[in-house]
């Protein structure tokens, strides 16, 4: 037995028209054709569909069964139909990330705020599980967006530049490095660094510091957390080098110093990567604006 969508279609009509004319004009067809069309469904299905001598026409328990069917196929259809349109016209769609900076959280959240309410219908979520391997996990479509200062060259993704950041040193006002106008390496050689727990290829102190230098710091200590990060360094435990929007909110505050890294005006770039397909998506685009400029409010003193 073949059953098209238009079958259940006229099945659920009728039942609701209470006859072939009326059902006809809801479908939009003769009563001629509709009528045709029953006859020829119920020579497949072997038995009537309808009880043809009652008025209003009612449904025959195969009917019936036919029309429980369409009351729950129809429905999904139209919903599917509806999430395709939506997805042409990039109304929806996906928007999971993975990070590769700790301290984008500071203000990643800000910016998904403002995106949610411009896009409800994007579903939204933060893969924390796959920051160590995010790459292999974007070309696997795992994700649809890594958020790195170290992108990856891979065939069919691109790296969407978002803004440049001040890598910057924070310490305790009662530190020795207080008296420092610019930080160099070996000024960290008798210090405890604190640092996110996270490579050192992925963390700018030693990058664009100590590496080239060949200092290593007295000890370092991971921490997960930012505010941790900044309390432990408040208390003199330590000190850290932080993106410039991290340490805006401390700046006005006597408990801390902060300095720039020689030889000074050192700067990063971060980075949106992406799938190339995805690139000319609406909602993409929009994120991509919002996270090149709301980010730069927080870099202002």
């Amino acid at each position: 037995m073949h059953i098209e969508l238009r079958h259940l279609r006229t099945i659920r009509a009728i039942q609701q028209a209470g006859g072939l004319a009326r059902a006809a004009e809801m479908l939009n067809m003769t009563q001629s054709a509709l009528s045709h069309q029953v006859a020829g469904l119920e020579d497949q299905a072997g038995m009537e569909l309808f009880v043809r001598r009652s008025k209003p026409m009612r449904l025959s328990a195969a009917g019936q069964r036919m029309l429980r069917a369409a009351e729950r196929i129809l429905p999904e259809i139209t919903a599917l139909e509806e999430e395709f349109r939506a997805l042409r016209s990039g109304k929806t769609g996906r928007l999971h990330i993975a990070i590769q900076c700790h301290a984008c959280f500071d203000w990643l959240f800000p910016v998904l705020e403002l995106f949610r309410h411009a896009w409800p219908e994007v579903d939204v979520d933060i893969r924390a599980g796959l920051a160590f391997e995010p790459f292999p996990a974007l070309a696997r479509e795992e994700v649809d967006l890594v958020i790195s200062s170290n992108p990856e060259p891979l065939p069919g993704i691109v790296a969407q530049p978002l803004f440049d950041y001040a890598p910057t040193l924070i310490a305790s006002a009662q530190n020795a490095l207080a008296a420092k106008t610019m930080i160099e390496a070996e000024d960290l050689r008798d210090q405890t660094l604190i640092t996110y727990p996270v490579g050192r290829d992925k963390l700018d102190v030693f990058t664009d510091l100590l590496t080239p230098a060949r200092v290593e710091p007295a000890g370092q200590r991971h921490v997960e957390l930012t505010a941790v990060i900044l309390m432990l360094v408040g208390s003199n435990r330590g000190v850290a080098v932080l993106p410039d929007w991290v340490i805006r909110e401390v700046t006005s505050n006597p408990d801390y110093i902060t300095r720039p890294l020689a030889p000074g005006n050192v700067t990063r770039r971060l980075y949106a990567c992406l799938r190339e397909d995805d690139v000319a998506r609406p909602f993409m685009a929009h994120f991509l604006k919002l996270a090149r400029s709301e980010p730069v409010k927080l870099q202002r003193p």
